[in-house]
């Protein structure tokens, strides 16, 4: 703003100031960007908020498989509970991970959508209040001092037209003195511009030192009012500063499980868990439940009876007594979709004890014949393998199914199934479903996935005569068996 004339004073300067008339629109546009921000922290949080959801569903989830797994498995004693432990802990830092969704959405999204809601008021003309204020505030405290200055710029620029102007007049004076044609009138007239335009110039010159005196004279109170608006704004942002800050500490400490206790318990828990997985106690048990330790009905004399000592036929042997449901059957990975992957109830009224314990089961093996059906039960599902954790089971075995092979038509037991009348058929390979043991010298031996061939068809009583692929040729159970396609 110097008062000496310059050929270059036309060019415009631009000035990023904040007292320069239009810059406080960026202090006003920073309470719209609060809102704004308001807004992007709500969704921050709300998807922090859904991760820790996901990842809760995710731990439950994995604990709920692997619990099962573990308790249907063949772990056992101290180092299973361990094992259960492990797997316990998800399922509590699960039930932590859904707290802090809870107190993030809850507690921290409500709280800085309740504070936006107070801090920004929208009006119906659209805008916030809050922002409409500061910019009437700042439009009235810069229009007097913005008057001033348009008066100087307008001085200013009268000024520098008069100095222009002179200084063609000047000039013309210059050469007409060496030019012999002009007359002395013309002369004169050229001498007469020269001076009006030094009295423009002194006098657009006094006019514009007079504009910009009374433009500096005004800047204090300019300066004064600009800086209280300024600060009013200050203090709304501040205010959203601090607030920001404060939701943010109280996010961080829902975020952070160190500080709970019972995070901490979880793990102290875990770890003691695992420290009390005795293998000694593991092996002692599994000697007492599994091994020699086990209480042993051995042989003793017995007397003559006429009803245990009868000649029993193969259907009778293979027909369960009356109420005994028999379980436990592994199976192939292709019968996956079929339910009840372990069982073992087993209902047996008093009435039938005996005949039970007299009766042939298909699932003991001859030697262990002194063994409860229970035991039984017990021993073939703590024989699950790792493979077989992942397999489904079919519906329980029971007299009422058509093809049942242990039930039995014949109450005589005269008939004998394996009579080599039944009609021969074409030979076809299958795939066993379960694991089977003959039981006499007739039948075939084979386990769950084994291919053999048939080379019957399924008699009356339910059993085919098949091949090994080692040559082997034998009766065995047709409902162990699929087709091979």
């Amino acid at each position: 703003m110097s008062g000496s004339y310059d050929d270059s004073v036309g060019v415009e300067v631009s000035s990023d100031s904040f007292w320069e008339v239009g810059n406080y629109k960026r202090t006003v546009k920073r309470i719209d960007d609060g809102y704004r921000l308001c807004n992007d922290l709500m969704n921050c949080i709300h998807e922090r908020a859904r991760i820790e959801k996901g990842y809760a569903q995710q731990l439950t989830e994995w604990a709920k498989r692997w619990k099962q797994l573990v308790e249907k498995g063949p772990q056992y004693g101290t180092v299973e509970k361990a094992w259960c432990a492990f797997v316990s802990e998800a399922e509590k830092v699960s039930e932590l991970h859904l707290d802090i969704k809870g107190a993030l959405m809850n507690e921290d999204f409500e709280k800085i959508k309740n504070w936006q809601k107070e801090a920004f008021h929208k009006q119906m003309i659209g805008g916030f209040k809050e922002t409409k204020e500061a910019d009437d505030g700042f439009r009235k405290a810069q229009k007097p001092w913005a008057k001033k200055l348009k008066e100087v710029e307008a001085s200013k620029k009268a000024y520098h037209a008069a100095c222009k102007e002179e200084k063609l007049a000047t000039f013309r004076e210059a050469n007409s003195k060496a030019d012999p044609a002009l007359n002395p009138e013309q002369l004169k007239k050229l001498q007469d511009k020269v001076e009006k335009s030094k009295q423009d110039v002194q006098k657009t010159k006094e006019k514009y030192e007079k504009s910009l005196k009374e433009l500096d004279n005004a800047t204090p109170q300019y300066m004064e009012n600009m800086e209280q608006v300024f600060e009013q704004c200050q203090q709304f942002e501040e205010k959203r500063l601090r607030f920001f800050r404060e939701v943010l500490l109280e996010v961080e400490k829902h975020l952070d499980l160190s500080n709970i206790a019972s995070y901490k318990n979880i793990y102290r828990e875990l770890e003691q868990n695992i420290k009390a997985a005795d293998a000694v106690e593991d092996l002692r048990w599994f000697r007492a439940n599994q091994g020699p330790g086990m209480s042993m009905n051995w042989p003793q004399f017995e007397e003559y009876s006429g009803d245990l000592n009868r000649t029993l036929s193969r259907r009778e042997k293979k027909k369960p007594a009356d109420g005994v449901t028999l379980t436990g059957i592994s199976q192939t990975g292709d019968q996956a979709s079929q339910p009840n992957k372990h069982s073992s109830n087993l209902s047996v009224p008093s009435n039938t004890v005996q005949s039970v314990q007299s009766s042939y089961n298909p699932f003991e093996d001859e030697e262990d014949t002194g063994s409860t059906v229970s035991e039984k039960e017990d021993n073939k599902i703590k024989n699950v393998s790792s493979y077989e954790k992942n397999q489904s089971y079919p519906t329980e075995w029971s007299d009422e199914e058509p093809n049942n092979p242990f039930s039995s038509t014949d109450a005589n037991g005269e008939t004998n199934p394996f009579d080599e009348d039944t009609s021969l058929a074409v030979e076809v390979r299958v795939r066993a479903l379960y694991d089977y043991e003959g039981q006499e010298q007739d039948e075939l031996s084979f386990k769950a996935g084994d291919e053999l061939t048939k080379t019957e068809d399924e008699d009356e009583q339910g059993w085919c005569k098949g091949r090994l692929d080692s040559g082997q040729v034998g009766l065995y159970p047709a409902n162990y068996v699929e087709l091979i396609q």
